[in-house]
């Protein structure tokens, strides 16, 4: 049975950096679970995370991304790099099937497990199955809505993209990075 689940969508926009994701985790056609959090905060909110995917193997990266954001001295760009590096060349790792977006004050980046470190020009990043529709809706929103915030374009992005897709929901959680 395929696992298909999650939006997940961060926008920056005047110095402001949002993240969030839908509830819905969906197994087939069956609607497992309205209600799970798919955003972590890592470095007292400095350092946000969304994941899509298998939970379980997006979990196990999230936590190892945790380590090597320590182990980096919280250098959010290098810790990546570590990561996707480990993701790459480790046999076990190379199986987890996830994505993970990870944002901060300077950075918004999407991590793979083939090594793939991307960081959009504009800002916008986007996984899961509803992430083409919000990266849509979101890329609009900052272009016809100036007047919008980070958080905002967010939550509007992730709500057209449940109302397209039938693997998101309207259970959203939008978190902002905290400023240091």
């Amino acid at each position: 049975m395929k696992t298909r689940s999650t939006t997940i969508l961060s926008v920056r926009r005047d110095g402001r950096v949002a993240i969030g994701g839908d509830g819905q985790v969906t197994v087939g056609q069956t609607v497992m679970k309205s209600t799970a959090t798919k955003i972590r905060s890592l470095h007292d909110g400095r350092v946000l995370t969304g994941f899509a995917g298998s939970a379980a193997d997006a979990l196990a990266l999230v936590e190892r991304f945790e380590e090597k954001l320590k182990d980096a001295q919280y250098q959010t760009l290098k810790a990546a790099v570590a990561l996707a590096k480990e993701w790459r060349t480790d046999r076990a790792l190379r199986r987890l099937e996830a994505l993970i977006a990870i944002v901060d004050a300077e950075h918004s980046l999407l991590l793979s497990g083939t090594g793939d470190i991307i960081e959009p020009e504009d800002g916008v990043v986007a996984i899961g199955s509803g992430g083409p529709m919000a990266a849509a809706a979101a890329k609009a929103l900052l272009t016809h809505n100036p007047d919008m915030s980070a958080p905002e374009i967010v939550e509007a992005g992730l709500k057209i993209a449940a109302d397209i897709c039938i693997y998101t929901n309207h259970h959203i959680t939008v978190r902002e990075v905290a400023r240091p």
